[in-house]
């Protein structure tokens, strides 16, 4: 959100109820590599234009009142494309990092990241986590990075973990549940995101907060990244506020238990 937005946001913001706004949104940043494509470029100019679609959401989220935001950023996947894409990925990660820092404290987000992050290179590591301390304080939104990250990998080494404790005795069969499970998740102490966007027309989850996305409402856009901005973010909250949330429960439980 922006000093000036055009009309077609501020028609979108207009939309959204600010009093019913989704404690927690999860994206999965899709589309870069074939927006570039599309305009014949290599796959990493797509990667480097869609950096601005990340400080764009990020600072729209955080002036309109969203508490965590979390951004699937690189997958474990992503590993297996060309050696060339994933350094020049990295590369960029390091150079977004220390460029975006400013951004995250002049509006007081606080940075965190999730994943199998000892797999990343050194200097990825020592940025982000650089980031991360210089952030610690601020508590205007929590901005969440999904890197080298998998819900199949975090369920295993939640699963390790549980393990481990029954192993030891320090956990009895009969405690485990689902509460047990949420806390050795890599997402411990954060809300569950009640909204997941994924841009580029693709319909699916590809791997990506599984545990934590059982009772998020989806939303799928045709635009790719590089091209999402404050309307369609306002466009995706004001679908997600549209919707009736029923948690197994039925449409007239729930009109009962508002009323």
């Amino acid at each position: 959100m922006t000093d000036k937005i055009s009309p077609e946001a501020a028609s979108a913001l207009a939309q959204i109820d600010k009093s019913r706004l989704p404690k927690h949104i999860a994206i999965i940043m899709d589309g870069n590599g074939r927006w570039a494509e599309k305009q014949g470029k290599a796959r990493v100019f797509g990667h480097q234009n869609g950096v601005e679609a990340v400080r764009a959401t990020t600072e729209t989220a955080a002036q309109l009142g969203i508490e965590f935001l979390t951004l699937y950023a690189f997958s474990t996947e992503n590993w297996n494309r060309p050696k060339e894409e994933v350094a020049a990925l990295m590369t960029l990660l390091v150079q977004t990092i220390k460029g975006e820092l400013p951004t995250l404290q002049k509006n007081k987000i606080r940075l965190q990241a999730i994943g199998d992050l000892e797999s990343l290179p050194q200097a990825t590591r020592d940025e982000l986590q650089e980031a991360i301390d210089a952030t610690a304080q601020n508590d205007r939104m929590t901005l969440i990075l999904a890197l080298s990250y998998s819900a199949k990998w975090e369920i295993v080494e939640a699963v390790k973990r549980i393990a481990s404790k029954a192993q030891s005795g320090e956990l009895a069969l009969n405690d485990i549940d689902e509460k047990v499970v949420a806390n050795a998740l890599s997402t411990s102490g954060l809300p569950d995101p009640e909204l997941l966007i994924r841009t580029s027309g693709e319909s699916r989850i590809s791997n990506f907060l599984l545990w934590q996305i059982a009772y998020a409402e989806l939303y799928f856009t045709p635009v790719f990244w590089p091209d999402f901005r404050e309307k369609e973010l306002y466009a995706a909250i004001a679908d997600f506020q549209s919707r009736q949330r029923r948690f197994g429960k039925t449409a007239a439980q729930i009109l009962s238990e508002e009323e």
